[in-house]
């Protein structure tokens, strides 16, 4: 699993070139995430080079974001939990929400005039909202790119929600690149799907996405001391992994690792309500609700344990953590095929939602978590190298881009 990256130029100057980012956002953090780490690793390497992230996190505003990356706030939209949508602002239509994001996304296109336009996870957009704006752009020679996680759902439920919309042509009439941002021997996205050939040679796995710690801004909760991280990522559905760990600690008297549990900006306030005051009672444990510089609380643990969704996931890879992985199971299957990919690597340690549930068996888990060797001595040679590849691949289209200029001016 290694990618041998050729050597970037520092900063390379490019001049006045645009990427414009979609970001649909309706459940978790993972997906803004994963843009704003693109988009600062490209601003690092290509100097005149503006990024534009399109989202609809509700909060978006609370990241930093580094000079010339910026981005735009849409109408926001929630999954609950059966996998239906609704309007964050409970007194507008959710299709009127719809109708506004969709206007929203082709007017910022229509203003900011990318080179390049990346598209997270969803190829049309969150109910079909960026069709309209990848038809512009296509007329507009934009380049057009959809990025999918390594992993995108189990195979029978994935292909049920693109054939009942028909994204696979879609992709094949707009997209000029899919990147999957992971490996191939880890995992293919589009397994048991039917992928016609044409797809199979735009697909470009360009492997996980490396993280590092800000060298500018500081974590307010970072600390010294020895400690597990306990992270729940947005935090919408991670209260009952939580509950587990403090029961845990509840029931075994032996367990005196200190824990950092963060709730996420998305956990319910009667459920953060309940967790915060039983974090108080356990000596142990330090509750807080939220960190935009989640990397340095990683960097800082002895071990983490979490759901595994894909930035997470990466943070213990790039920062080689002993981990603990208790995975979503439903509704979709992501996080459970990564987590049992990863232990069959010999990469992180899992528990089913029912085992981690038993107070005896998550105590015994934590225990192991303090003996576990990291990721790196699992005996799988996983290297990050995403973001150098990303890079390359911009660079050399940008290249292309001037070049075509340039002929056009001699014209």
């Amino acid at each position: 699993m290694s990618f041998t990256p050729k050597e970037i130029p520092m900063a390379r100057r490019v001049e006045d070139a645009r990427i414009l980012m979609y970001s649909h956002d309706t459940f978790g953090l993972g997906h803004l995430r994963r843009c704003r780490t693109i988009a600062h690793a490209l601003v690092e390497d290509y100097r005149g080079l503006n990024v534009l992230i399109i989202s609809g996190a509700t909060i978006a505003g609370a990241f930093d974001y580094r000079a010339r990356v910026d981005f735009v706030k849409i109408p926001s939209v929630i999954k609950l939990h059966n996998g239906e949508y609704t309007s964050m602002a409970s007194h507008i239509d959710l299709h009127e929400t719809l109708k506004m994001r969709e206007s929203s996304i082709r007017h910022t296109a229509e203003t900011f005039q990318p080179d390049i336009f990346i598209v997270d996870k969803e190829p049309m957009g969150l109910k079909g909202e960026v069709e309209d704006t990848l038809a512009y752009l296509k007329a507009q020679g934009t380049t057009l790119v959809l990025g999918l996680r390594e992993i995108m759902d189990a195979p029978h439920l994935l292909d049920a929600e693109w054939k009942r919309n028909g994204i696979m042509k879609k992709i094949e009439q707009y997209y000029d690149s899919v990147w999957v941002y992971g490996p191939p021997d880890f995992y293919d996205p589009l397994i048991g799907l039917d992928v016609p050939q044409s797809l199979r040679r735009k697909m470009d796995f360009v492997g996980f996405l490396q993280r590092s710690v800000s060298k500018d801004k500081k974590s307010i909760n970072a600390r010294k001391d020895d400690y597990i991280l306990i992270t729940t990522g947005g935090g919408g559905d991670g209260s009952d992994l939580v509950h587990d760990v403090m029961n845990a600690y509840e029931h075994d008297a032996t367990l005196e690792q200190k824990a950092l549990v963060v709730l996420g900006p998305y956990m319910p306030s009667a459920e953060r309500a309940k967790l915060v005051e039983k974090g108080e009672k356990i000596p142990y444990i330090e509750v807080i609700e939220f960190d935009n510089h989640m990397e340095e609380l990683i960097a800082g643990a002895t071990g983490v344990v979490a759901m595994g969704g894909y930035n997470t996931y990466c943070e213990i890879l790039s920062f080689d953590k002993p981990a603990l992985i208790v995975p979503r199971v439903k509704p979709r299957e992501e996080q459970l095929l990564r987590a049992q990919r990863a232990s069959e690597l010999g990469l992180v340690d899992m528990l089913l939602p029912d085992q981690s549930a038993d107070p005896a068996v998550m105590a015994e888990a934590l225990k192991r978590l303090r003996e576990r060797q990291p990721p790196s001595k699992g005996g799988c040679d996983m290297q990050l190298e995403g973001l150098n590849h990303i890079s390359q691949t911009v660079g050399h289209w940008l290249d292309n881009r001037r070049n075509r200029l340039a002929l056009v001016g001699a014209e």
